[in-house]
């Protein structure tokens, strides 16, 4: 699994049990909260009504002439009140009055007067001189809800004569209790959401550079040139530093060893050679054999300059990390310029160069090595090319890219080969002659193409012949 996914994960587990047990909590202790806010004003009312009852007490018994004309009256007194987004338009309050035996003597609903309330909780409770209420359904009210009840003691001195019971429904404190659980359910969720989005962009911010690092270190690893990516003075900064400093030494060190691995190899054919031909140019022979060693020492004297040329070339390119001069360049200009440059070697050799494409064909990057690319592969085709034959050099605009293409109509590579083309000091026996090259011609081709963010192909063409693909970046 991914650091990405690791991380995003473990954070969006964490914060959503969080989130979770949080709105639980809180929807789960939102109706004992506005019951308690319910109960606590139904108190007040209580005690205010059992006051104004005492006052109304007769030879130890509540006058209720009062409280039926103030009920009988309230209905049509009540005003629409606006109460945020709910408007209450009736009076859901229910009042009844119990005598010192619990009997009801008036009941605001006019239903159980003269029943025996006396088993009810607000009723024994109070006139026992303890708080009461009780929470009960009402069938014949609504059988789906509750009504909240709550007594006060109707009191001549110390003596409690009877009992003022005030009960409110739980309809409009459960429709509150839905309504904030809903707005809550939904604030947790829009709140998770955006959990997920910042957790999301937090993984990506740390994980991001790493990847940057590993697709940097994959490109090293495949021969690449890019420069290290910018990862600021924090601590991913010092850990790209200190791994390209590494791959700086390890490559100077592996490099160094190489080369002088590669060039004593390479060496021993052209030096043996040489030193044979001197040995036997200190015995006596004929002038014309004499000129024929003589001229294999120039041959492999100029063997060994090419060699040390192309390796002090190929050593410089491959030490630059980036391009020092960037130019537009017309490349379609520069390979029928160094087409002409060989169009003496091919008119030896009896090979012609065609060029055609689309202009411009522009690019940025370095004239002289842009042109040793193009030289060497011309060039590279030219002496596998048979007497006859042409080579033909194609340059168009490939989406955002220009490509050259240059197919010949030599043997082709041999299969064995193809993978190994592009390595130093590889080389393939030419065939008018039969000798091979320094080797280091396709592989300088691949570092220039490198250097310019670019890349190199050379395959087989169908019906015989090589093809080889330069694509630049524009």
């Amino acid at each position: 699994m991914k650091t990405r996914v690791r991380i995003f994960l473990t954070i969006l587990a964490t914060v959503g049990i969080g989130f979770f047990l949080l709105v639980y909590w809180i929807t789960k202790d939102l109706k004992p909260q506005f019951r308690a806010s319910t109960e606590e004003p139904l108190v007040d009312t209580a005690w205010a009504l059992a006051a104004l009852a005492s006052a109304q007490v007769r030879n130890g018994a509540v006058d209720v002439t009062l409280f039926r004309e103030m009920f009988a009256h309230i209905s049509s007194e009540i005003t629409p009140a606006p109460i945020y987004d709910f408007i209450k338009t009736t009076m859901d309050l229910r009042v009844y009055i119990t005598n010192a035996t619990g009997k009801v003597v008036f009941d605001s609903i006019g239903r159980d007067e003269g029943m025996d309330y006396s088993r009810w909780n607000d009723v024994v409770l109070t006139l026992q001189g303890k708080y009461g209420t009780r929470t009960s359904s009402e069938p014949f009210l609504d059988p789906k809800l509750s009504i909240m009840y709550v007594a006060a003691p109707i009191k001549v001195g110390e003596a409690i004569v009877g009992v003022v019971s005030v009960g409110k429904p739980t309809r409009n404190v459960n429709a509150f209790v839905e309504k904030s659980r809903d707005k809550i359910i939904l604030g947790g969720v829009l709140t998770f959401v955006a959990v997920v989005i910042v957790t999301m962009v937090i993984s990506s911010m740390i994980t991001r550079p790493i990847e940057r690092l590993i697709a940097y270190t994959r490109s090293v690893s495949r021969g690449g040139r890019e420069p290290l990516p910018l990862f600021g003075g924090g601590e991913m900064g010092q850990l790209a530093m200190a791994f390209e400093e590494m791959r700086s030494a390890l490559e100077g060190k592996n490099y160094i060893e190489n080369y002088v691995q590669s060039l004593t190899h390479e060496m021993k054919s052209p030096i043996a050679a040489i030193q044979g031909a001197v040995e036997l140019l200190r015995e006596t022979m004929p002038a014309e054999r004499r000129e024929r060693f003589h001229g294999n020492i120039e041959s492999e004297i100029g063997r060994m300059q090419r060699l040390i040329e192309h390796l002090l070339l190929l050593a410089a390119i491959e030490n630059r990390p980036t391009l020092q001069e960037r130019e537009m360049i017309d490349l379609l200009t520069l390979v029928k310029q160094t087409a002409q440059t060989l169009g003496t070697i091919g008119l030896a050799r009896g090979v012609a160069i065609q060029v055609k494409g689309e202009a411009p064909a522009l690019l940025q990057g370095e004239t002289m090595l842009v042109e040793q690319a193009v030289s060497n592969l011309l060039h590279n085709a030219l002496e596998f090319s048979p007497r006859g034959s042409f080579i033909l050099a194609t340059v168009k605009r490939i989406g955002d890219g220009v490509q050259l293409t240059v197919e010949d109509q030599g043997p082709g590579i041999p299969d064995y080969a193809l993978h190994r083309v592009f390595e130093r000091f590889y080389s393939l026996n030419r065939p008018d002659t039969g000798k091979k090259s320094s080797g280091l011609g396709l592989s300088l081709v691949r570092e220039i193409m490198l250097l310019h963010g670019g890349s190199v192909l050379l395959e087989n063409r169908h019906g015989g012949g090589a093809r080889a693909i330069l694509l630049f970046p524009s």
